[in-house]
């Protein structure tokens, strides 16, 4: 009996040992199961934390580098402004590509990101503030070069007309016409006379008038005659006027003028042959302008 219970009882302790050792198998295998999926839950958390802060910074460092492509000509605290983010974009990209980066280093990361996306927005603002700036600057300039281009204009329109006044202004003046037919013999005995037939001289007389304005010098005068068929006198050639267009002139007469003084003036016109009969008419230009004019008429008979 005695041994027979002890043979019990020590099957009993190797059930109880058994039992024991699976269970303590089960429970190592299921906490090892555990384990396993909580580091791998935790990578899981960690590379998806990860992900998105990169999502993230990838999103911000596209503002700032549109941003600064968009305005390449930046200075002064405009230019600072954009190198301070271009450093801290790279300060953050520093953290995200360590392989092992920490919890710490990621949320520093993170912080850094909110801090960037807040400078690209002041930035941005102080950009556009600018170029309103610059806009009204533009406007304002180009209305200093319009009223610059204006007073241009203006200056070389009085300018010009300085230059008309005064071309016009030191332009001589004829007055006191005498216009006398004459017979001129060969002996120089002279006659004067009425008749067309007779005469053989046309004598024209006038003085230029006083001008404060004409320099001293040598001035030409151009006596253009029109005879009674309205055909010119003389074959002296052509000038052109300002006001009649090119007109035939029989002589050109050259004068020493002296300035703020009269100067009187004698121009004889030959005929060789007889006079044509009715009105002749002469005219004096200078400078392009008629100074002066004069008629004088020629009758058919008489003695004188």
């Amino acid at each position: 009996m005695s041994n027979e219970s002890s043979n019990n009882n020590g099957k009993i302790i190797i059930g109880i040992l058994v039992v024991a050792l699976v269970g303590s198998w089960i429970y190592f295998s299921t906490s090892k199961t555990e384990i396993v999926n909580n580091y791998t839950t935790q990578l899981n958390t960690a590379d998806s934390t990860k992900n998105a802060i990169q999502a993230e910074f990838i999103a911000a460092s596209a503002k700032v580098d549109s941003l600064t492509a968009q305005n390449g000509q930046l200075q002064g605290d405009l230019l600072e402004k954009s190198q301070n983010l271009q450093k801290l974009k790279s300060d953050i990209g520093a953290l995200l590509t360590k392989k092992n980066a920490t919890d710490k280093e990621l949320e520093e990361a993170k912080s850094l990101i909110a801090t960037l996306n807040s400078k690209v927005a002041e930035l941005f603002t102080d950009l556009s503030k600018a170029q309103e700036e610059n806009k009204q600057l533009n406007a304002k300039n180009q209305d200093l070069t319009n009223q610059n281009t204006n007073l241009s204009s203006n200056l070389n329109t009085t300018t010009k007309e300085k230059e008309r006044l005064q071309d016009i202004g030191s332009t001589l003046h004829a007055s006191n016409f005498s216009i006398q037919a004459l017979r001129i013999k060969d002996d120089g005995t002279e006659k004067a006379t009425k008749s067309a037939k007779r005469a053989n001289t046309i004598r024209v007389a006038f003085q230029i008038d006083k001008n404060r304005i004409t320099p001293s010098g040598p001035q030409d005068l151009y006596i253009c005659i029109t005879a009674p068929d309205g055909k010119a006198f003389g074959e002296g050639g052509t000038i052109t006027t300002r006001e009649d267009g090119n007109k035939a002139f029989s002589n050109k007469v050259a004068v020493q003028y002296e300035q703020n003084a009269v100067l009187p003036v004698s121009y004889d016109v030959k005929n060789a042959n007889k006079f044509m009969e009715g009105e002749y008419k002469i005219e004096v230009y200078n400078n392009g302008f008629k100074i002066g004019e004069g008629k004088t008429s020629l009758k058919k008979g008489g003695l004188f």
